[in-house]
Protein backbone atom coordinates (compact mmCIF):
# COMPACT_ATOMS: atom_id res chain seq x y z
CA UNK A 1 0.00 0.00 0.00
CA UNK A 2 1.34 3.42 -0.95
CA UNK A 3 2.21 5.67 1.95
CA UNK A 4 -0.51 8.28 2.53
CA UNK A 5 0.53 11.82 1.74
CA UNK A 6 0.19 14.31 4.55
CA UNK A 7 0.31 18.08 4.63
CA UNK A 8 3.40 19.15 6.52
CA UNK A 9 2.77 20.83 9.85
CA UNK A 10 3.45 24.55 10.12
CA UNK A 11 4.79 26.29 13.20
CA UNK A 12 2.03 27.69 15.41
CA UNK A 13 1.92 31.48 15.24
CA UNK A 14 1.79 31.70 19.03
CA UNK A 15 5.13 29.83 19.21
CA UNK A 16 7.07 31.74 16.54
CA UNK A 17 5.14 34.20 14.40
CA UNK A 18 8.03 34.85 12.00
CA UNK A 19 8.54 31.14 11.35
CA UNK A 20 4.77 30.64 11.00
CA UNK A 21 4.74 33.33 8.31
CA UNK A 22 7.64 31.75 6.40
CA UNK A 23 6.05 28.30 6.70
CA UNK A 24 2.77 29.57 5.23
CA UNK A 25 4.59 31.26 2.35
CA UNK A 26 6.34 28.03 1.38
CA UNK A 27 3.80 25.33 2.38
CA UNK A 28 0.92 27.17 0.68
CA UNK A 29 3.16 27.24 -2.43
CA UNK A 30 3.26 31.01 -2.72
CA UNK A 31 7.03 31.46 -3.06
CA UNK A 32 10.33 29.67 -3.47
CA UNK A 33 13.85 30.89 -2.82
CA UNK A 34 16.07 31.80 -5.78
CA UNK A 35 19.81 31.61 -6.33
CA UNK A 36 20.13 35.33 -5.53
CA UNK A 37 19.84 36.14 -1.83
CA UNK A 38 16.79 38.29 -1.11
CA UNK A 39 15.13 37.62 -4.48
CA UNK A 40 12.11 35.33 -4.31
CA UNK A 41 10.28 33.29 -6.93
CA UNK A 42 6.55 33.92 -7.03
CA UNK A 43 5.02 30.52 -7.68
CA UNK A 44 1.78 30.20 -9.71
CA UNK A 45 -0.53 30.38 -6.69
CA UNK A 46 1.28 33.40 -5.24
CA UNK A 47 1.34 35.12 -8.61
CA UNK A 48 -2.38 34.41 -9.11
CA UNK A 49 -3.13 36.36 -5.91
CA UNK A 50 -1.07 39.27 -7.26
CA UNK A 51 -2.87 39.05 -10.62
CA UNK A 52 -6.24 39.39 -8.90
CA UNK A 53 -5.03 42.37 -6.87
CA UNK A 54 -3.54 43.86 -10.03
CA UNK A 55 -6.80 43.36 -11.95
CA UNK A 56 -8.84 45.25 -9.34
CA UNK A 57 -6.34 48.09 -8.97
CA UNK A 58 -5.81 48.44 -12.71
CA UNK A 59 -9.56 48.76 -13.22
CA UNK A 60 -9.73 51.49 -10.57
CA UNK A 61 -6.83 53.40 -12.14
CA UNK A 62 -8.34 53.25 -15.63
CA UNK A 63 -11.74 54.23 -14.25
CA UNK A 64 -10.09 57.47 -13.07
CA UNK A 65 -8.42 58.13 -16.42
CA UNK A 66 -4.92 56.71 -15.91
CA UNK A 67 -2.95 55.04 -18.70
CA UNK A 68 -0.36 52.30 -18.31
CA UNK A 69 3.15 52.98 -19.61
CA UNK A 70 6.54 51.27 -19.43
CA UNK A 71 9.79 52.98 -18.46
CA UNK A 72 13.34 51.56 -18.70
CA UNK A 73 14.65 49.62 -15.72
CA UNK A 74 18.03 51.40 -15.78
CA UNK A 75 18.62 55.00 -14.67
CA UNK A 76 21.85 56.88 -15.55
CA UNK A 77 23.59 58.12 -12.41
CA UNK A 78 23.63 61.70 -13.73
CA UNK A 79 19.83 61.60 -14.08
CA UNK A 80 19.35 60.24 -10.59
CA UNK A 81 21.61 62.95 -9.16
CA UNK A 82 19.35 65.73 -10.43
CA UNK A 83 17.06 65.43 -7.42
CA UNK A 84 19.34 65.60 -4.37
CA UNK A 85 16.89 64.68 -1.59
CA UNK A 86 15.48 61.83 -3.63
CA UNK A 87 18.81 60.20 -4.43
CA UNK A 88 20.05 60.58 -0.85
CA UNK A 89 16.94 58.78 0.36
CA UNK A 90 17.58 55.79 -1.90
CA UNK A 91 21.41 55.76 -2.09
CA UNK A 92 21.95 52.95 0.45
CA UNK A 93 19.54 50.66 -1.42
CA UNK A 94 20.68 51.26 -5.00
CA UNK A 95 22.07 48.42 -7.11
CA UNK A 96 24.43 49.52 -9.89
CA UNK A 97 25.33 48.16 -13.33
CA UNK A 98 28.95 48.99 -14.20
CA UNK A 99 29.70 46.56 -17.05
CA UNK A 100 28.04 46.13 -20.43
CA UNK A 101 29.15 42.85 -21.96
CA UNK A 102 32.92 42.81 -21.40
CA UNK A 103 33.36 46.59 -21.29
CA UNK A 104 33.14 49.00 -18.40
CA UNK A 105 30.32 51.51 -18.86
CA UNK A 106 31.22 55.21 -19.15
CA UNK A 107 28.52 55.96 -16.54
CA UNK A 108 27.04 53.80 -13.82
CA UNK A 109 23.41 52.74 -14.33
CA UNK A 110 21.09 52.30 -11.36
CA UNK A 111 18.58 49.44 -11.41
CA UNK A 112 15.41 51.40 -10.66
CA UNK A 113 14.43 51.56 -6.99
CA UNK A 114 11.54 53.79 -8.16
CA UNK A 115 10.97 55.77 -11.35
CA UNK A 116 10.32 59.45 -10.53
CA UNK A 117 13.45 60.61 -12.34
CA UNK A 118 12.62 58.61 -15.48
CA UNK A 119 9.11 60.06 -15.68
CA UNK A 120 10.44 63.58 -15.09
CA UNK A 121 13.08 63.25 -17.80
CA UNK A 122 10.37 62.09 -20.23
CA UNK A 123 7.94 64.85 -19.25
CA UNK A 124 10.61 67.53 -19.68
CA UNK A 125 10.54 66.70 -23.41
CA UNK A 126 6.82 66.13 -24.04
CA UNK A 127 4.99 68.65 -21.83
CA UNK A 128 4.61 72.11 -23.39
CA UNK A 129 1.15 73.52 -22.74
CA UNK A 130 -1.68 73.38 -20.23
CA UNK A 131 -3.45 71.32 -22.92
CA UNK A 132 -0.95 68.49 -22.27
CA UNK A 133 -2.06 68.25 -18.65
CA UNK A 134 -2.88 66.34 -16.59
CA UNK A 135 -0.50 63.47 -17.31
CA UNK A 136 -2.03 60.44 -15.59
CA UNK A 137 0.40 57.53 -15.85
CA UNK A 138 0.82 54.18 -14.13
CA UNK A 139 3.48 51.52 -14.50
CA UNK A 140 3.38 47.83 -13.51
CA UNK A 141 6.94 46.61 -13.07
CA UNK A 142 9.57 45.27 -10.70
CA UNK A 143 12.01 47.42 -8.76
CA UNK A 144 15.23 46.64 -6.92
CA UNK A 145 16.32 47.83 -3.49
CA UNK A 146 19.38 46.21 -1.96
CA UNK A 147 17.91 45.41 1.44
CA UNK A 148 20.22 43.90 4.06
CA UNK A 149 17.57 41.77 5.78
CA UNK A 150 14.97 40.08 3.57
CA UNK A 151 11.78 38.07 4.05
CA UNK A 152 9.24 36.77 1.51
CA UNK A 153 6.81 39.52 0.44
CA UNK A 154 7.66 41.84 3.33
CA UNK A 155 11.15 42.87 2.30
CA UNK A 156 12.80 41.61 -0.85
CA UNK A 157 15.57 43.02 -3.01
CA UNK A 158 13.40 42.75 -6.10
CA UNK A 159 9.63 42.98 -5.89
CA UNK A 160 6.63 43.64 -8.09
CA UNK A 161 4.55 46.77 -7.73
CA UNK A 162 2.68 49.50 -9.49
CA UNK A 163 3.88 53.08 -9.42
CA UNK A 164 1.53 55.84 -10.46
CA UNK A 165 2.98 59.18 -11.58
CA UNK A 166 0.89 62.21 -12.46
CA UNK A 167 1.49 65.80 -13.47
CA UNK A 168 -1.02 68.64 -12.94
CA UNK A 169 -1.43 72.31 -13.75
CA UNK A 170 -2.39 73.31 -10.19
CA UNK A 171 -1.56 72.35 -6.63
CA UNK A 172 -5.26 71.83 -5.90
CA UNK A 173 -5.58 69.24 -8.69
CA UNK A 174 -2.42 67.43 -7.59
CA UNK A 175 -3.47 67.29 -3.94
CA UNK A 176 -6.89 65.96 -4.94
CA UNK A 177 -5.17 63.27 -7.00
CA UNK A 178 -2.91 62.30 -4.09
CA UNK A 179 -5.83 61.76 -1.73
CA UNK A 180 -7.99 60.11 -4.41
CA UNK A 181 -5.32 57.46 -5.00
CA UNK A 182 -4.88 56.89 -1.28
CA UNK A 183 -8.61 56.18 -1.16
CA UNK A 184 -8.21 53.71 -4.04
CA UNK A 185 -5.73 51.77 -1.89
CA UNK A 186 -8.05 51.95 1.10
CA UNK A 187 -10.92 50.68 -1.07
CA UNK A 188 -8.82 47.74 -2.26
CA UNK A 189 -7.69 46.85 1.26
CA UNK A 190 -11.04 47.13 2.97
CA UNK A 191 -13.44 45.92 0.27
CA UNK A 192 -11.33 43.29 -1.50
CA UNK A 193 -8.60 42.21 0.93
CA UNK A 194 -10.82 42.57 4.05
CA UNK A 195 -8.04 44.58 5.74
CA UNK A 196 -9.27 47.62 7.74
CA UNK A 197 -6.97 50.63 7.47
CA UNK A 198 -6.09 53.86 9.25
CA UNK A 199 -5.64 56.74 6.80
CA UNK A 200 -3.23 59.52 7.63
CA UNK A 201 -0.26 61.76 6.92
CA UNK A 202 3.32 60.64 7.46
CA UNK A 203 5.61 62.83 9.58
CA UNK A 204 8.43 64.71 7.89
CA UNK A 205 10.85 62.09 9.20
CA UNK A 206 8.89 59.21 7.66
CA UNK A 207 7.76 60.79 4.38
CA UNK A 208 9.05 59.68 0.98
CA UNK A 209 12.36 61.16 -0.16
CA UNK A 210 11.61 64.32 -2.15
CA UNK A 211 7.93 64.55 -1.16
CA UNK A 212 6.14 67.53 0.35
CA UNK A 213 3.52 65.21 1.89
CA UNK A 214 3.26 61.43 2.11
CA UNK A 215 -0.11 59.90 2.91
CA UNK A 216 -0.44 56.31 4.08
CA UNK A 217 -2.83 53.53 4.96
CA UNK A 218 -1.68 51.55 8.01
CA UNK A 219 -2.95 48.05 8.78
CA UNK A 220 -2.61 45.95 11.93
CA UNK A 221 -1.33 42.41 11.61
CA UNK A 222 -2.41 39.43 13.68
CA UNK A 223 0.65 39.86 15.93
CA UNK A 224 -0.37 43.50 16.61
CA UNK A 225 2.42 45.00 14.49
CA UNK A 226 1.81 47.65 11.84
CA UNK A 227 2.21 47.30 8.09
CA UNK A 228 2.40 50.34 5.82
CA UNK A 229 0.18 49.02 3.06
CA UNK A 230 0.03 51.78 0.45
CA UNK A 231 1.38 55.31 0.11
CA UNK A 232 0.56 58.36 -1.98
CA UNK A 233 2.90 61.34 -2.32
CA UNK A 234 2.42 65.00 -3.19
CA UNK A 235 5.68 66.38 -4.62
CA UNK A 236 4.72 69.98 -5.30
CA UNK A 237 6.90 71.38 -8.09
CA UNK A 238 10.24 70.25 -6.64
CA UNK A 239 10.96 67.58 -9.24
CA UNK A 240 9.64 69.79 -12.05
CA UNK A 241 12.11 72.56 -11.13
CA UNK A 242 15.05 70.16 -10.95
CA UNK A 243 14.22 68.58 -14.31
CA UNK A 244 13.14 71.73 -16.13
CA UNK A 245 9.53 70.66 -16.72
CA UNK A 246 7.51 73.74 -17.64
CA UNK A 247 4.26 74.46 -19.44
CA UNK A 248 2.55 77.51 -20.88
CA UNK A 249 -0.62 78.10 -18.89
CA UNK A 250 -3.90 79.59 -20.10
CA UNK A 251 -2.63 83.06 -19.13
CA UNK A 252 0.35 82.54 -21.49
CA UNK A 253 2.78 82.36 -18.53
CA UNK A 254 5.48 79.71 -18.11
CA UNK A 255 4.83 77.61 -14.99
CA UNK A 256 6.08 74.51 -13.22
CA UNK A 257 3.52 71.67 -12.98
CA UNK A 258 2.67 69.88 -9.74
CA UNK A 259 3.47 66.20 -9.37
CA UNK A 260 2.26 63.11 -7.48
CA UNK A 261 3.30 59.50 -7.19
CA UNK A 262 1.72 56.53 -5.43
CA UNK A 263 2.46 52.82 -5.12
CA UNK A 264 1.42 49.43 -3.80
CA UNK A 265 3.57 46.31 -4.01
CA UNK A 266 3.50 42.55 -3.47
CA UNK A 267 4.23 43.41 0.17
CA UNK A 268 0.44 43.63 0.50
CA UNK A 269 0.31 39.82 0.06
CA UNK A 270 2.45 39.56 3.18
CA UNK A 271 -0.10 41.78 4.91
CA UNK A 272 -2.91 39.55 3.67
CA UNK A 273 -1.21 36.48 5.15
CA UNK A 274 -0.51 38.14 8.52
CA UNK A 275 -3.98 39.67 8.81
CA UNK A 276 -6.10 36.59 8.12
CA UNK A 277 -3.89 33.49 8.36
CA UNK A 278 -4.18 30.91 11.15
CA UNK A 279 -2.42 27.78 12.36
CA UNK A 280 -3.90 25.77 9.48
CA UNK A 281 -2.31 28.11 6.92
CA UNK A 282 -3.47 30.78 4.56
CA UNK A 283 -6.96 32.33 4.73
CA UNK A 284 -7.98 34.27 1.62
CA UNK A 285 -10.87 36.71 1.10
CA UNK A 286 -13.14 35.39 -1.67
CA UNK A 287 -12.86 38.54 -3.79
CA UNK A 288 -9.16 37.99 -4.53
CA UNK A 289 -8.76 34.23 -3.90
CA UNK A 290 -7.44 32.39 -7.00
CA UNK A 291 -9.75 29.50 -6.04
CA UNK A 292 -12.97 30.62 -4.36
CA UNK A 293 -14.56 27.17 -4.07
CA UNK A 294 -13.15 23.64 -4.01
CA UNK A 295 -15.43 20.66 -4.54
CA UNK A 296 -14.31 17.62 -2.54
CA UNK A 297 -16.11 14.27 -3.15
CA UNK A 298 -16.49 12.11 -0.01
CA UNK A 299 -16.10 8.32 -0.43
CA UNK A 300 -15.62 8.98 -4.12
CA UNK A 301 -14.99 5.27 -4.81
CA UNK A 302 -18.71 4.63 -4.30
CA UNK A 303 -20.98 4.55 -7.30
CA UNK A 304 -22.18 7.89 -8.65
CA UNK A 305 -20.24 10.14 -6.23
CA UNK A 306 -17.57 11.34 -8.68
CA UNK A 307 -20.15 11.90 -11.38
CA UNK A 308 -22.49 13.91 -9.14
CA UNK A 309 -19.59 15.94 -7.72
CA UNK A 310 -18.35 16.69 -11.25
CA UNK A 311 -21.86 17.74 -12.31
CA UNK A 312 -22.01 20.11 -9.32
CA UNK A 313 -18.54 21.48 -10.09
CA UNK A 314 -19.48 22.12 -13.73
CA UNK A 315 -22.54 24.10 -12.61
CA UNK A 316 -20.42 26.18 -10.19
CA UNK A 317 -17.87 26.95 -12.93
CA UNK A 318 -20.60 27.79 -15.43
CA UNK A 319 -21.98 30.34 -12.96
CA UNK A 320 -18.67 32.23 -13.11
CA UNK A 321 -17.00 31.23 -9.85
CA UNK A 322 -13.27 30.49 -9.61
CA UNK A 323 -13.48 26.83 -8.64
CA UNK A 324 -11.68 23.49 -8.74
CA UNK A 325 -12.52 19.87 -7.96
CA UNK A 326 -10.21 17.33 -6.32
CA UNK A 327 -10.73 13.87 -7.80
CA UNK A 328 -7.30 12.62 -6.72
CA UNK A 329 -6.88 9.44 -4.69
CA UNK A 330 -5.58 11.33 -1.65
CA UNK A 331 -7.51 10.84 1.59
CA UNK A 332 -10.34 13.20 2.56
CA UNK A 333 -8.30 14.42 5.53
CA UNK A 334 -5.33 15.24 3.33
CA UNK A 335 -7.51 17.09 0.83
CA UNK A 336 -9.23 19.17 3.51
CA UNK A 337 -5.89 20.09 5.10
CA UNK A 338 -4.38 20.95 1.72
CA UNK A 339 -7.12 23.40 0.75
CA UNK A 340 -7.19 24.88 4.23
CA UNK A 341 -3.43 25.48 3.87
CA UNK A 342 -4.06 27.27 0.56
CA UNK A 343 -6.79 29.39 2.13
CA UNK A 344 -9.64 28.46 -0.23
CA UNK A 345 -12.67 30.36 1.18
CA UNK A 346 -15.31 27.66 0.69
CA UNK A 347 -15.06 23.88 0.57
CA UNK A 348 -18.08 21.98 -0.79
CA UNK A 349 -18.25 18.34 0.28
CA UNK A 350 -20.52 15.75 -1.34
CA UNK A 351 -20.83 12.10 -0.30
CA UNK A 352 -23.27 9.20 -0.82
CA UNK A 353 -25.50 10.17 2.12
CA UNK A 354 -25.60 13.79 0.96
CA UNK A 355 -26.68 12.67 -2.51
CA UNK A 356 -29.50 10.61 -1.00
CA UNK A 357 -30.72 13.69 0.88
CA UNK A 358 -30.22 16.02 -2.10
CA UNK A 359 -27.77 18.25 -0.19
CA UNK A 360 -24.11 19.13 0.04
CA UNK A 361 -22.04 20.53 2.93
CA UNK A 362 -20.35 23.94 2.58
CA UNK A 363 -17.42 24.57 4.95
CA UNK A 364 -16.28 28.15 5.57
CA UNK A 365 -12.51 28.61 5.78
CA UNK A 366 -12.74 31.68 8.02
CA UNK A 367 -14.52 29.98 10.94
CA UNK A 368 -14.97 26.30 10.03
CA UNK A 369 -18.77 26.55 10.05
CA UNK A 370 -20.53 23.75 8.14
CA UNK A 371 -23.72 24.65 6.27
CA UNK A 372 -26.03 22.11 4.65
CA UNK A 373 -27.35 23.41 1.31
CA UNK A 374 -29.84 21.79 -1.07
CA UNK A 375 -28.15 20.79 -4.30
CA UNK A 376 -30.74 22.57 -6.44
CA UNK A 377 -30.17 25.80 -4.46
CA UNK A 378 -26.36 25.71 -4.22
CA UNK A 379 -25.42 27.94 -7.15
CA UNK A 380 -27.85 30.69 -6.16
CA UNK A 381 -26.69 30.56 -2.52
CA UNK A 382 -22.94 30.62 -3.21
CA UNK A 383 -22.68 34.43 -3.64
CA UNK A 384 -24.15 35.00 -0.17
CA UNK A 385 -21.93 32.32 1.38
CA UNK A 386 -18.82 33.91 -0.14
CA UNK A 387 -19.97 37.38 0.96
CA UNK A 388 -20.40 36.02 4.48
CA UNK A 389 -16.80 34.77 4.46
CA UNK A 390 -15.58 38.12 3.09
CA UNK A 391 -17.47 40.07 5.77
CA UNK A 392 -16.44 37.63 8.50
CA UNK A 393 -12.77 38.19 7.70
CA UNK A 394 -13.16 41.97 7.69
CA UNK A 395 -15.09 41.99 10.97
CA UNK A 396 -12.47 39.83 12.69
CA UNK A 397 -9.62 42.03 11.45
CA UNK A 398 -11.54 45.17 12.47
CA UNK A 399 -11.98 43.81 15.99
CA UNK A 400 -8.25 43.12 16.15
CA UNK A 401 -7.56 46.73 15.15
CA UNK A 402 -10.17 48.36 17.38
CA UNK A 403 -9.29 46.30 20.45
CA UNK A 404 -5.56 47.00 20.18
CA UNK A 405 -5.47 50.79 19.85
CA UNK A 406 -4.57 52.41 23.17
CA UNK A 407 -4.41 56.01 24.31
CA UNK A 408 -1.32 57.08 26.28
CA UNK A 409 -0.57 60.37 28.00
CA UNK A 410 3.18 60.02 28.57
CA UNK A 411 6.11 58.36 26.85
CA UNK A 412 6.45 56.00 29.82
CA UNK A 413 2.80 54.93 29.56
CA UNK A 414 3.16 54.46 25.80
CA UNK A 415 6.18 52.22 26.38
CA UNK A 416 4.34 50.15 29.02
CA UNK A 417 1.25 49.72 26.82
CA UNK A 418 3.34 48.61 23.86
CA UNK A 419 5.28 46.08 25.90
CA UNK A 420 2.11 44.70 27.51
CA UNK A 421 -0.23 44.65 24.53
CA UNK A 422 1.46 45.55 21.26
CA UNK A 423 -0.84 47.34 18.84
CA UNK A 424 -1.13 51.04 18.03
CA UNK A 425 -0.50 53.62 20.73
CA UNK A 426 -2.12 57.00 20.14
CA UNK A 427 -0.85 60.12 21.87
CA UNK A 428 -0.83 63.87 21.41
CA UNK A 429 2.34 65.20 19.78
CA UNK A 430 3.94 68.63 19.52
CA UNK A 431 5.34 67.94 16.04
CA UNK A 432 9.02 68.09 17.05
CA UNK A 433 11.47 65.60 15.58
CA UNK A 434 13.20 65.08 18.92
CA UNK A 435 10.02 63.66 20.48
CA UNK A 436 9.68 61.29 17.53
CA UNK A 437 13.27 60.15 18.04
CA UNK A 438 12.70 59.75 21.79
CA UNK A 439 9.66 57.55 21.19
CA UNK A 440 11.75 55.33 18.91
CA UNK A 441 14.70 55.15 21.30
CA UNK A 442 12.82 54.76 24.58
CA UNK A 443 9.68 52.87 23.52
CA UNK A 444 10.82 51.13 20.32
CA UNK A 445 8.01 52.60 18.23
CA UNK A 446 8.05 54.59 15.01
CA UNK A 447 5.36 57.06 14.04
CA UNK A 448 2.78 55.36 11.85
CA UNK A 449 0.68 58.35 10.81
CA UNK A 450 -1.09 61.52 11.85
CA UNK A 451 -4.63 60.23 11.21
CA UNK A 452 -7.14 62.22 9.20
CA UNK A 453 -9.68 61.45 11.94
CA UNK A 454 -8.20 63.41 14.83
CA UNK A 455 -9.04 62.95 18.51
CA UNK A 456 -8.23 65.48 21.22
CA UNK A 457 -6.71 63.33 23.96
CA UNK A 458 -4.95 66.12 25.87
CA UNK A 459 -3.57 69.64 25.46
CA UNK A 460 0.08 68.66 25.72
CA UNK A 461 2.57 66.40 23.95
CA UNK A 462 2.97 63.00 25.62
CA UNK A 463 6.73 63.11 25.09
CA UNK A 464 7.78 66.61 26.20
CA UNK A 465 4.77 68.34 27.73
CA UNK A 466 4.75 71.21 25.23
CA UNK A 467 1.48 72.29 23.56
CA UNK A 468 0.25 69.53 21.25
CA UNK A 469 -0.46 69.98 17.54
CA UNK A 470 -1.73 66.56 16.51
CA UNK A 471 -2.92 63.17 17.66
CA UNK A 472 -0.55 60.57 16.25
CA UNK A 473 -0.33 56.77 16.07
CA UNK A 474 2.85 54.93 17.09
CA UNK A 475 3.65 51.28 16.62
CA UNK A 476 6.18 48.56 15.92
CA UNK A 477 6.16 48.01 12.16
CA UNK A 478 7.29 45.54 9.54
Amino acid sequence: MAKEKRVEQITDMEVDFAQWFTDVCTKAELVDYSGVKGCFILRPYGYAIWENIQKELDGMFKRDGHCNVSMPMLIPESLLQKEKDHVEGFAPECAWVTMGGSEELPERLCVRPTSETLFCDHWSRVVHSWRDLPMLYNQWCSVMRWEKTTRPFLRGREFLWQEGHTLHATEEEAREETLRQLEVYADLCENYLAMPVIRGNKTDKEKFAGAVNTYTIECMMHDKKALQSGTSHFFGDGFARQFGITFTDKDNQQKFPMQTSWGMSTRIIGGLIMTHGDNSGLVLPPRIAPIQIVVVPVAQHKEGVKEKATEMYDAIKAAGFRATIDLSDNSLGWKCAQYEMKGVPLRVELGPKDIEKGVCVCVRRDNGEKISVALDELVEKLPQLLDDVQQGLFDKAKRNLDEHCYAAYSLEEANELQKANGGFIKTMWCGDLQCELDMKEKAGMSSRCIPFEQEHLADTCACCGKPAKHMIYWGVAY
